[in-house]
């Protein structure tokens, strides 16, 4: 009844059907943990920008890793801008996708060490071979606030480190290469400020991190095992349809149905000789 299935086309078919089954599960498990990394993430900032505001002293010190923990946690510093000692960071985009800068200040707080402070993205407006003009930032001391960043590294930014740069432009912010810069402590890590707002909206302050989309990921994984489970469904219904289409055409070729009558056997020709 089911001899075809060991013909060349119903085996290949079979084997197809068996390594997409694992290979949709896997994927189903992929796009799970890809939904648990997600939403882990979402709650860690939603956690770090709803914390308390603290002193950045208390977060991070010179050579300090920024953890995930640390990471956009609302700081505050108090001290002085040192604005002849500016860097603008090259390649950076502000939420409409244009192309500029972002001014990276050194603060210096009021027991000598320095915190670096992104103050926002400000446009390029024409070549990058030279320094643009920056808007100053508050005059004498001041308290600032914002958002605890970790250094910025090749490796999990994907920007290159260039070399050769026009003068005061970086491409990556890093707290260890402005130190040597500097030539003083500087705290691990930098502020993303959020306060006080610039005059003007110059610099252009960086918007909150957005979410990640983690329900999407949770519906890929429902996807891929709703096929998976599909697979063995559609694979018996090709092999119910092929054994009805072969017994149609077993029927069609004797010529018979299951019902047909025989036909009564024909009366002998006639001799011609008279009884």
């Amino acid at each position: 009844m089911y001899r075809f299935l060991m013909s060349r086309q119903w085996v290949i078919l079979t084997l197809i059907g068996l390594l997409l089954i694992p290979t949709m599960i896997r994927l189903g498990i992929w796009q799970m943990h890809r939904y648990e990394m997600r939403t882990a993430r979402n709650q860690l900032v939603s956690d770090a920008l709803s914390a308390k505001p603290l002193p950045v002293e208390d977060l991070t010190s010179p050579g300090h890793t920024v953890t995930g923990r640390e990471r956009y946690r609302t700081v505050t510093a108090t001290g002085t801008f040192d604005t002849a000692e500016q860097v603008v960071v090259r390649r950076r985009v502000n939420e409409d996708g244009e192309v500029g800068f972002h001014v990276l200040a050194p603060f210096t707080l009021t027991d000598g060490t320095v915190v670096l402070v992104n103050r926002g993205w400000i446009p390029a407006n024409g070549a990058q071979t030279a320094f643009p003009k920056v808007p100053a930032p508050p005059a004498g001391k001041v308290t600032v606030s914002g958002r605890l960043m970790p250094d910025e590294t090749t490796a999990a930014s994907g920007i290159k480190d260039l070399k050769d740069l026009p003068d005061r432009q970086i491409m990556l912010i890093n707290s260890a290469a402005q130190a040597k810069r500097l030539h003083t402590r500087v705290l691990g890590g930098y502020i993303e400020q959020t306060a006080p707002k610039a005059k003007g909206g110059s610099p252009e302050q960086i918007s909150d991190p957005g979410s990640e989309d983690a329900p999407l990921n949770y519906a890929y994984m429902i996807q891929w095992w709703l096929f998976a489970a599909a697979v063995p469904v559609g694979w018996w219904i090709l092999v119910r349809r092929e054994r009805r289409d072969r017994e149609a055409a077993a029927q069609a070729g004797t010529g018979a149905g299951p019902d047909a009558q025989a036909e009564p056997d024909a009366a002998p020709e006639s001799s011609g000789v008279p009884r």
